[in-house]
């Protein structure tokens, strides 16, 4: 599995844990939330992402997986990178 894919996997996991934490255990889960979707954000804008810095430091595969999104090896029509959230 890739970086791109283990980062997806680990941020709609939280997302998911900590709505199910907010709806039973309490409201302030719904932070945590939060801060998921805005690191999201940041890391599609600029590019950094800690959880992938972690990932790669760990010897993870870097190779972007978006077949459906690539027309040749991680490359879009545009010519921009298919790579999501890896540093």
């Amino acid at each position: 599995m890739s970086i791109d894919r283990l980062v997806m996997a680990f941020a709609g996991s939280f997302v998911l844990i900590s709505l199910a934490l907010a709806h039973w255990h309490s409201p302030n889960w719904l932070w945590f939330t939060a801060f998921v979707g805005a690191n999201l954000v940041q890391a599609s804008f600029g590019g950094f992402c800690p959880l992938a810095i972690i990932l790669k430091k760990l010897g993870l595969n870097r190779v972007a997986r978006f077949d459906g999104l690539s027309q040749s090896a991680g490359s879009l029509p545009d010519g921009d990178s298919a790579v999501f959230c890896s540093a």
